[in-house]
């Protein structure tokens, strides 16, 4: 287990879906409310907000922020278009700008 927490895209990706998975959560729990939901939120963001501090004891704080948000934001957008929200031409050129900014940092 502290093999596969050690690694820094592991933590990463768990960060970015949990921040994914708590986008998708607050969408649901815009529509509809019930008891679970908001525990299962709470129960997301805490486990999200772990991964990310052993993420900040590997990688700065710049790198770790821009790899979490590009990814959850890819996650996010395939999520809205899954759902039928889809995005406008601004909102995809803004995307590719995250996109192209995450890679352009990373190197």
């Amino acid at each position: 287990m502290q093999l596969i927490l050690g690694d820094k895209t592991v933590l990463t990706i768990v960060a970015a879906l949990g921040y994914g998975l708590a986008t998708v959560l607050m969408k649901t729990l815009s529509d509809q409310s019930n008891l679970i939901l908001p525990v299962m939120l709470a129960m997301v963001l805490i486990i999200t907000v772990l991964a990310e501090i052993a993420l900040l004891r590997k990688v700065d704080l710049g790198m770790a922020y821009v790899a979490i948000i590009a990814t959850e934001s890819l996650l996010v957008f395939a999520y809205a278009y899954w759902v039928g929200e889809g995005l406008s031409s601004r909102e995809w050129m803004g995307a590719g700008f995250v996109i192209t900014g995450a890679a352009l940092v990373s190197y």
